[in-house]
């Protein structure tokens, strides 16, 4: 058995260290430290999330031939996003906008088939992240947010915190063109991913099946659409 000098000491230690570390800052909402990926998501007491929480489908359905799905295997490789493909239009044909009401919190400029490509991360207060990848052209709010980024590199889309607080609302236009131009590969990769009550994870780890959160009628139209991969098809680790 411990002396009960050794235990006073050593409880008065973890209440110095948890009274004046992580635990003092609960009121803070936390920012991205760390560039590679691992966030810090959502303030210890940010709001509780609407219920039912539903996103506004962030393209012209019409449009959409073919839906990535969130969570499945795509060229090799484990995709936590989904997508959506749009095989009869040009690039400059589709329009993508904000799901819910958020702050841009990270962003990506880098050079893919011969093409700038944008990506960019969106977090609501309540903790929900969303993600859009190969935008093409931006909204002028989004196209001053890239202009200081880092300078385009080929195949290297690490993103860089952005330290304003840019708000978009749900619905805005945040881009104008998506995919490829060169050879008119027209898509938009989408993911989103629920951070509720999760501090310094990994995105990717708490990616979400985002069909379950549109509009009931959206929601069926997009699983009516064919998959747009002959690899995996239908089958998803997120999607039921």
């Amino acid at each position: 058995m411990l002396p009960k000098i050794l235990i006073i000491v050593v409880i008065l230690g973890f209440a110095a260290f948890f009274g004046s570390g992580f635990l003092g800052h609960k009121d803070e909402i936390l920012t991205n430290i760390k560039p590679n990926g691992n966030t810090p998501l959502q303030s210890l007491n940010a709001p509780s999330c609407p219920d039912p929480l539903v996103l506004q489908t962030p393209v012209d359905l019409g449009k959409v031939t073919a839906i990535l799905y969130p969570g499945q295997e795509r060229g090799g490789n484990f995709k936590a996003h989904g997508g959506f493909r749009f095989d009869n239009s040009k690039p400059e044909e589709i329009t993508v906008k904000a799901s819910l009401d958020s702050y841009i919190t990270d962003a990506s400029r880098y050079i893919e088939m011969g093409e700038v490509q944008y990506m960019f991360d969106f977090q609501n207060d309540c903790g929900i992240r969303y993600r859009f990848d190969h935008l093409l052209v931006l909204s002028p709010k989004l196209a001053k947010i890239a202009e200081n980024l880092p300078e385009a590199k080929i195949d290297y889309s690490k993103t860089t915190h952005i330290n304003e607080n840019v708000k978009v609302v749900q619905g805005e236009v945040i881009a104008t063109a998506v995919g490829f131009k060169n050879n008119n590969n027209v898509f938009v990769d989408f993911g989103v991913y629920d951070m509720r009550g999760k501090i310094f994870a990994n995105p990717q780890e708490n990616a979400v099946c985002w069909f379950d959160l549109l509009s009931e009628s959206d929601e069926k139209i997009v699983r009516s659409l064919p998959s747009g991969s002959s690899e995996s098809g239908t089958q998803s680790t997120l999607c039921k």
